[in-house]
């Protein structure tokens, strides 16, 4: 089927009290693992690029498999640029065939970030307006600051979603989802040892009073799994005090406004471990078929996890 625009996914999911999967995307073997999940649970699925990964893959190629996974799934595909930077950034994403960008001004000024989504917004819905365009696109803005390091998104500091200004934020710009910080960080760091991980749900109750039905996104959402993370230090690696979200935490926020999850990292360190689990094993195997095949089902365990485990959305589809 072809790609949909996250309006309906968002929609059901509110209703229905569970979040939609943001996975992020960066070759064939993600691309597979996290849909070949999906299609398995019934579920419905955002996936997402990064700038990071446009440079690494191309974005023609991650365009390419992505519709080749449309045609080889019955479940619904939403194809999302996560943290836009730029009006051109964006503007060429939904040239490409996007059916949703992410702008991130959340490091500018409120007015600044207001502008500058504005002006995504209103390019995106130009095109939806127009008669002759078969496809919608959707935009997300975001409003406060997570701390954390993932690619080029980096910040020292957490600033906190002001839920007196949502209102405006979203009156002002006519984004259609909104991400909000209430305690998640970008990276496998987000919290320092000893301390007892919490979300502000307190703010995300209060921005879903001022915004009925409209959806709330979180970003740094991952729970960089233990067990994964035991596994890349036992073959080799060194990730020491790498802290997540509980999933616990994120089921909650699933079952209230929350739409749309953002996974990354648990991706990442999921086949990664597999990856350095491998090549120990299995030192004479040098065809990256060998290994990337644990490294895809480790990819689809994962998601497959979270589906179930956190996101709420088996048989949503």
């Amino acid at each position: 089927m072809p790609l949909v625009d996250t309006r309906e996914m968002f929609k059901k999911a509110y209703d229905g009290h569970y979040a939609i999967g943001a996975f992020n995307i960066n070759n064939m073997e993600q691309i597979q693992g996290i849909v070949d999940a999906c299609n398995e649970l019934h579920s419905p699925v955002i996936l997402q690029v990064s700038r990071g990964a446009r440079k690494y893959a191309k974005p023609i190629y991650l365009r390419k498999m992505v519709e080749a996974a449309c045609e080889d799934s019955n479940i619904p595909i939403a194809l999302h640029l996560d943290h836009g930077d730029t009006f051109e950034t964006c503007k060429d994403c939904i040239d490409q065939g996007f059916s949703s960008v992410m702008i991130d001004g959340s490091s500018l000024s409120y007015e600044e970030n207001v502008a500058l989504t504005r002006k995504v917004v209103e390019y995106a819905h130009d095109i939806n307006a127009h008669p002759s365009n078969p496809r919608y696109i959707t935009v997300e803005g975001e409003l406060g600051v997570l701390a954390g390091v993932e690619e080029d998104v980096q910040s020292e500091t957490h600033s906190y979603t002001d839920p007196n200004m949502v209102e405006d934020f979203v009156k002002r710009t006519g984004v259609d989802s909104l991400a909000i910080a209430i305690g998640t960080s970008h990276g496998a760091y987000k919290f320092k040892p000893g301390t007892k991980p919490q979300l502000r749900f307190d703010i995300l109750e209060e921005v879903s009073k001022r915004l009925p039905g409209f959806p709330i996104v979180l970003h740094g959402a991952s729970s960089v799994m233990q067990e994964y993370v035991k596994m890349v230090n036992q073959y080799g690696g060194s990730m020491p005090n790498a802290i997540g979200v509980p999933e616990d935490l994120l089921a909650k926020a699933a079952k209230m406004a929350v739409c749309k999850i953002n996974i990354d990292s648990d991706v990442r360190l999921a086949s990664t471990a597999m990856v350095r689990k491998h090549l120990v094993e299995h030192p004479d195997h040098f065809d990256p078929r060998q290994y990337l095949t644990d490294a895809r089902q480790a990819i689809h365990d994962i998601v497959a996890h979270k589906i179930k485990n956190v996101l709420g959305s088996e048989n949503k589809a």
